[in-house]
């Protein structure tokens, strides 16, 4: 599958779900790897929102995004109608602090979509695979994100209503069936809670024409519902939409009960972190990996193994301390005691294999240019797993500095920065 975008800019205008205030949003095609970033154009200059799970703020009846100051309200219909289109590049830019609801489902947008044409990029989209199970439960509420080769979603809400009552929905999500059972659903809400919502600064601008109202006894919109049972599907639009602030599709199982955009944010963020830490233990290298890359050697090679990292970001490797080690013949024969300037050396050699396996230096050296802010907390001695763990401060042109930590059993026995310089080899 090839990352998508849309073929030229659509516009849509409309009330905020929750604040009112009446907003013009223009949906511009991006590039590859732009991701969906929400711009607010009314603010100077311009802010530009990420949607991404960092940034989750409130999901209170409703999923927004702050960064820096600014907010994006109700941003999870826009983001489920590009999820089921498979769409992930594009820039939203809106002139107020929330996307318009339009009819309360994602159906308008996906229409739009359409009428410009979606295109594909010249490159792969991202997919993750599921390789575990994650789960949360609290109470009635529970979900469970289980390995599957599709992306399936099955869904269960239960209301003390006699128009909703138990409903149970179960799709494999893709583009067919989310324009067919899903985009048209609407969010729903209780004419009791109306005023409540009011005092929290919410449903601002929610009326019949963009929302399934529902008094004690029925839903109070002439034109009724467009599904039985519309308001399952539109928690699992809901649902949709949030996990899109992951940033790649996923394939999995969703088993949801009695769900809301909390639990959905809560799984998004486990299912992220999932995400990282594969993509960290996929970078790990074995010694003879990691001889190709550094020119030590024996006595003086000093990392063992790399069990994670990730580019531009952190490096964690191994070193098994043994009674072998050709330093204790000197250093404390009596009490052997590994020498701090080695356990600095090997956060040193551990930052060279860090930057050297990056494409543009591979082939370089690194040369060890500085030391700062170092301290010795615990010795180390024969037996211990020293623990090596680097973290990139700031890499410019071919001088860089790190912070690293040195810890066993979890205990911090020393840490420093390190400053290096990268040279022809």
């Amino acid at each position: 599958m090839k990352q998508k975008t849309i073929r030229s800019e659509v516009r849509f205008s409309g009330v905020g779900l929750h604040t009112g205030n009446k907003v013009e949003a223009v949906i511009k095609p991006a590039g590859i790897d732009n991701g969906i970033n929400f711009i607010r154009k009314d603010l100077n200059p311009p802010a530009k929102i990420e949607a991404n799970i960092e940034y989750v703020y409130d999901v209170v009846r409703g999923t927004a995004l702050k960064k820096d100051g600014f907010e994006v309200y109700t941003v999870e219909h826009i983001l489920a109608a590009c999820a089921g289109l498979g769409i992930f590049n594009v820039d939203i830019e809106i002139n107020s602090n929330e996307f318009p609801v339009g009819d309360g489902s994602a159906e308008p947008f996906v229409k739009l979509f359409e009428e410009v044409g979606i295109v594909e990029l010249e490159k792969e989209q991202e997919v993750y695979e599921v390789n575990e199970v994650i789960e949360i439960s609290n109470k009635d509420t529970f979900i469970v994100i289980k390995p599957d080769k599709e992306f399936k979603i099955s869904f269960t809400i239960d209301y003390d209503h006699p128009v909703i009552n138990s409903q149970f929905k179960e799709l494999v999500i893709n583009e067919d069936t989310f324009k067919k059972e899903i985009m048209f659903a609407r969010t729903f809400g209780f004419y009791k809670d109306f005023e409540k919502l009011k005092n929290l600064n919410k449903a601002g601008g929610s009326s019949l024409e963009n929302t399934i109202g529902l008094d004690e006894e029925k839903v109070l919109n002439k034109e009724g519902l467009r599904a039985e049972d519309e308001f399952v599907r539109h928690k699992m639009l809901d649902l949709i939409g949030d996990l899109c602030l992951i940033g790649v599709p996923i394939k999995a199982h969703v088993i949801a009960i009695k769900v809301g955009h909390a639990v959905n944010v809560e799984i998004a963020r486990k299912i992220v972190a999932k995400i990282k830490s594969d993509k960290a233990a996929k970078n790990a290298l074995d010694i003879q990996q990691i001889r190709n890359i550094i020119p030590h050697r024996y006595p003086f090679l000093l990392v063992d193994k790399i069990i994670e990292q990730e580019d531009d970001v952190y490096c964690v490797g191994i070193k098994n301390v043994t009674a072998n080690e050709e330093y204790f013949n000197g250093h404390f024969p009596v009490r052997s005691v590994m020498p701090g300037v080695l356990i600095i050396e090997a956060l040193a050699q551990l930052s060279g294999v860090f930057m050297m396996s990056k494409g543009e230096h591979k082939g370089k050296l690194p040369f060890f240019v500085g030391i700062d802010k170092v301290r010795f907390r615990k010795p180390v001695v024969p037996g211990d797993v020293l623990r090596l763990e680097v973290r990139l401060k700031k890499l410019k042109g071919s001088m860089g500095r790190v912070e690293g930590f040195a810890s066993v059993d979890g205990k911090l026995v020393a840490s420093g920065d390190l400053m290096f310089s990268i040279v022809d080899a």
